[in-house]
C-alpha cells in the first residue's frame, strides 16, 4: 500500500493486499465491487476519486472502474455499489473497461484471458476539492484533475486468473 503522506491507507474485508480477489468480485462471479475502507487522509481532503486497473493486461493498463467526487466524511464503499453515472451520495462513476476505448459506467470485476494470473490496483486518491467533471468522464481527464487536486493517494492490489480458455 502506497502512500504520499505516511498514513493514508485502503484495505478490503474481502481481501488482502496482493492476494487473491474472491470470484464474488470478478466477472466470473456476481461481478460485484468489493468493500473498501480507508483511513488516515489528509485534514483538508474535501473528496476522493478511485481508480482500478489492470497493468498486465496485453494491449496495456485496462481501467475497470473509475469512481469520484467521493464524499469526504465516506470511510468507506459497501460490497455491490450500484453502476450509476451519479451514486445518492453525489459521487460519479467514469467511463471504464478499456485500454483504449471506455464504454461502461460502474465497477467491471476482473475477467483477464486464460493463463496467467494479472494485478488489479485501486489507487484511492484523497483531493483538495470535489472535481467538476461529468458521470462518464474518462480516466485521463479524472487523471489531469488528480494531478491539479491531489493531496495524498494509498493503494491496494489483488491479483486474478480466470478458469476459462483463453
Amino acid at each position: 500500500m502506497g502512500s504520499s503522506n505516511g498514513t493514508f491507507h485502503l484495505e478490503s474485508p474481502a481481501f488482502r493486499d496482493g492476494a487473491l480477489i474472491p470470484v464474488i468480485h470478478t466477472g466470473e462471479g456476481l461481478n460485484l465491487s468489493p468493500p473498501l475502507r480507508w483511513s488516515g487522509a489528509p485534514s483538508n481532503t474535501a473528496s476522493y476519486a478511485l481508480v482500478m486497473d489492470d497493468p498486465d493486461a496485453p494491449g496495456g493498463t485496462w481501467v475497470h472502474w473509475v469512481l469520484f467526487n467521493i464524499p469526504p466524511q465516506l470511510r468507506a464503499l459497501p460490497a455491490g455499489l450500484e453502476r450509476l453515472p451519479q451514486l445518492p451520495n453525489g459521487a460519479r462513476h467514469g467511463s471504464c473497461w478499456g485500454v483504449s476505448h471506455f464504454d461502461r459506467i460502474g465497477y467491471q470485476g476482473p475477467l483477464p484471458p486464460g493463463g496467467m494470473a494479472h494485478r488489479y490496483r485501486f489507487a484511492l486518491h484523497a483531493l483538495d476539492a470535489p472535481l467538476d467533471l461529468e458521470p462518464g468522464c474518462t480516466v485521463g481527464e479524472l487523471h489531469q484533475a488528480i494531478a491539479v487536486h491531489g493531496l495524498a493517494q494509498a493503494q491496494l492490489s489483488g491479483v486474478f486468473a480466470t478458469a476459462r480458455a483463453s
